[in-house]
């Protein structure tokens, strides 16, 4: 009898490890699935991107028109910040860990590219806003010398919260060794721990929300109230409606994903493979996703970007631009 039950848990045991090991295999091979699906999806875009930014430079009017001078801007920024993603994305699958310093330079940059989005999002339908509702003032006011005082101002602004969460970093830690190998993988949440940075991070994520919201909101209704009008252009004042609408579904979708690290932290209860899961939707679909907007909004709505993206997308294929 005493051989029959040890017999029995040591099958049991096998068969325990059994299991395990085909959990831990699923798991990796989903995690290899959604690793693929993920890089190659944000290599896809980064590639319409800068297909896009490239076309950006290639005719005098992109170089001279306020609205296309401020999408290049944006689309820099959002290029930018797909590539940090992706480099701290990969580090994190391949369990790579960085030191201190060079993970610092990383998440700084991406906080900086992350601010500069929607700020630029903001500038570009008060843009809109003002060629609508103030045809006659749009060339004096959307001028060259204005437009890069603007992206200088939104640049500015952007650094002064980079600037902010370093000083944090460095009070509330007098002894912060740049040469120490991080405990976790490099990312924003592991690198500025200080709970004062938190409340900073949370306070300008609520202050960045409510002004660029409002400022859109009001030039959208401002914009639709000029399209309903019958002394004026009610196609263009329409279509530009529609194009600050996009804005602020667009800058809805990148101020969410400032905090979803902080949405994350409600599933932190959950098994690893669902949390793995959860992470892989929020980064195609906050991460990835509101960065690509900008190339669909303006590549392939613009009648004047519309041929020439195609034609260096397509290269010697043919390609039927949509109506």
């Amino acid at each position: 009898m005493t051989l029959l039950f040890l017999a029995a848990m040591q099958s049991a045991g096998h068969l325990r490890v059994n299991v395990s090991g085909s959990m831990e295999y699923q798991a990796s091979q989903e995690k290899i699935v959604f690793c693929i699906l993920s890089v190659g999806l944000c290599c896809t875009f980064l590639y319409v991107n800068c297909v896009l930014l490239y076309t950006l430079r290639t005719k005098p009017v992109f170089c001279e028109t306020s609205r296309y001078i401020l999408l290049f801007n944006l689309l820099f920024a959002d290029t930018a910040y797909l590539v940090t993603s992706l480099l701290l994305y990969i580090l994190a699958a391949c369990r790579l860990r960085l030191n201190v310093y060079v993970c610092g330079l990383l998440t700084s940059i991406g906080v900086l590219e992350d601010i500069i989005s929607p700020v630029t999002l903001t500038v570009m339908s008060i843009e809109r806003y003002v060629a609508v509702c103030f045809p006659m003032r749009h060339a004096d006011l959307a001028t060259v010398r204005n437009t890069g005082a603007a992206i200088a101002v939104v640049w500015t602004f952007s650094a002064g919260n980079v600037v902010m969460r370093v000083l944090i970093l460095v009070g509330w830690k007098n002894n912060l060794d740049l040469n120490v190998e991080m405990k976790d993988f490099c990312s924003k949440e592991a690198m500025f721990l200080a709970p004062r940075s938190s409340q900073v991070d949370k306070a300008f994520s609520v202050f960045l929300f409510a002004f660029g919201g409002l400022v859109t909101i009001l030039s959208y209704i401002g914009v639709t109230l000029v399209a309903r009008s019958a002394s004026t252009d009610k196609t263009s004042a329409s279509k530009a409606g529609k194009t600050v609408l996009l804005h602020l579904i667009q800058l809805v979708l990148i101020l969410i994903s400032t905090v979803y690290s902080s949405i994350l932290l409600n599933f932190a209860t959950v098994d690893r493979i669902t949390l793995i899961r959860i992470y892989n939707i929020f980064f195609v679909c906050l991460n990835i996703f509101p960065r690509c907007l900008s190339a669909l909004i303006y590549g392939l709505r613009d009648k004047i970007i519309r041929p020439v993206l195609l034609k260096r997308l397509c290269g010697n294929l043919s390609c039927l631009a949509p109506t």
